[in-house]
């Protein structure tokens, strides 16, 4: 029996206890220094999910081995893969077209941007990230993983991509440290803001920097006169040949880009013109002049073309998911995908929450399957607009519907109301 089960062995590259505490316990540097970066880099999508068992299979296995493949299970079911989403796709392309013009000017003297907004779950940063990470593999192979800026003696590491967290209370000091710290150079107590500036363009221009994504974007507020600042000083971080990648929620909302209109036949979003223009008949250079925005939309659910992206984003979940009694079509047939449509609005971040937790209940209930029964007992919190600015929500079911207005009725005549014995005495 034992010479039978190491033959055909189920569990058949399933890690050791050691391992698995390993990759559940081991710490990750924080994404916006050099280590941290490197280590997302070159870790992003390398978990190899569990080995599939079968409910006949799964009394074959010993104990001991029974609770670490339901270990590694869960640490398979917590991390769904990034797919090649539409929306993913068309971020990436952006972010690979304009890299790939900007390393290659000569003469320009300032580097176009781009600014990806989109509501919270709408996986900006990620799509984002994604993109930086292979264009610095690509750059790195290129370049035979060497500098080639690099100055003779010298032992600065190479940094093609750079992100940074846009600091809470933004200022144009706070900002130079936070793109100091990502490689962790020493910065003076009593240094001024162009000392700051100068050795921003050091570090940048000496560890071969030609990506700086600047993620939380939407924490500026143009009406501070330290977030004016921070972003002229962002405009004046465009010269060091250096590509500008910003991320935040409601972009157009905020100011950047003034008060941005969608247009739906164009589907881009378009900037009213400026007094200037009226007045003097030239408009200054502003900052949506230096950038392209691009809003990462949800997933729809109207035409053949829409619903086959939906779905096939589900079988990718589907065939990643580790459950005994998971059949094919769990997540795709019947009407599953429209019951995951009306639950999530389409969000992928929200998608993605549902179904990891519906993956843990389903370990932990015994029932081994996710279905429309047990995905109702977890709730989800919807936070912000789930609808874009051309299309209506979709499958709203009579708990959505907009409500008739109802007119104001009008007030009830009291004249005659008896108001007992002390009215009467007030009186």
């Amino acid at each position: 029996m034992s010479q039978a089960l190491s033959h055909d062995d189920p569990l058949e590259g399933l890690p050791s206890r050691a391992k698995i505490a390993e990759l559940i316990l081991g710490g990750r540097p924080p994404r916006d220094t050099y280590a941290g970066w490197q280590h997302y880099r070159t870790h992003c999508g390398l978990l190899v999910p569990a080995p599939v068992i079968s409910p006949r299979q799964w009394p074959m296995i010993p104990e001991s081995r029974q609770a670490d493949y339901g270990l590694y299970r869960q640490l398979t079911n917590a991390n769904l893969p990034l797919q090649d989403t539409p929306m993913h796709d068309q971020v990436g392309r952006l972010i690979r077209r304009r890299l790939r013009g900007n390393t290659m000017k000569q003469d320009d003297p300032t580097r176009a941007g781009v600014m990806v907004s989109g509501w919270g779950n709408y996986g900006k940063t990620a799509s984002v990230c994604s993109a930086g990470a292979a264009f610095e593999d690509q750059w790195l192979e290129l370049h035979s993983y060497l500098n080639p800026g690099a100055l003779p003696g010298t032992r600065d590491f190479h940094a093609p991509v750079v992100y940074v967290s846009t600091p809470v209370t933004a200022t144009p000091k706070s900002l130079c440290a936070s793109i100091l710290g990502f490689f962790r150079a020493p910065i003076r107590k009593s240094a001024t803001l162009p000392e700051l500036v100068r050795q921003v363009a050091d570090s940048l221009h000496d560890h071969g920097v030609k990506a700086l994504i600047l993620d939380d974007i939407s924490r500026l507020r143009m009406h501070r006169a330290d977030d004016q600042d921070v972003l002229d000083l962002m405009r004046a971080l465009m010269s060091l040949d250096v590509t500008l990648i910003l991320t935040g929620v409601n972009i157009s909302g905020i100011g950047l880009l003034r008060e941005a209109k969608w247009n739906k036949k164009t589907r881009q979003w378009e900037m009213p013109p400026l007094e200037s223009t009226r007045i003097h008949g030239l408009e200054v250079t502003q900052t949506e002049h230096r950038f392209e925005l691009i809003e990462l939309d949800r997933f729809r659910y109207v035409t053949p073309k829409q619903i086959q992206a939906f779905v096939d984003h589900l079988r990718g979940i589907e065939q990643h998911l580790r459950l005994l009694n998971a059949k094919p079509g769990m997540l795709t047939g019947g009407t599953m995908p429209e019951y995951l449509m009306r639950r999530t609005s389409g969000v992928i971040g929200l998608l993605g929450r549902l179904l990891e937790d519906g993956a843990q209940e389903a370990m932990e209930s015994g029932k081994e399957l996710i279905d429309e029964s047990l995905l109702d007992e977890i709730v989800l919190r919807r936070e912000g607009p789930e609808q874009a600015p051309d299309e209506p929500v979709l499958l709203a079911g009579p708990q959505t519907a907009r409500k008739k207005a109802t007119k104001a009725k009008r007030p009830r005549n009291t004249v005659f109301d008896d108001h007992g014995p002390a009215g009467a005495t007030g009186s």
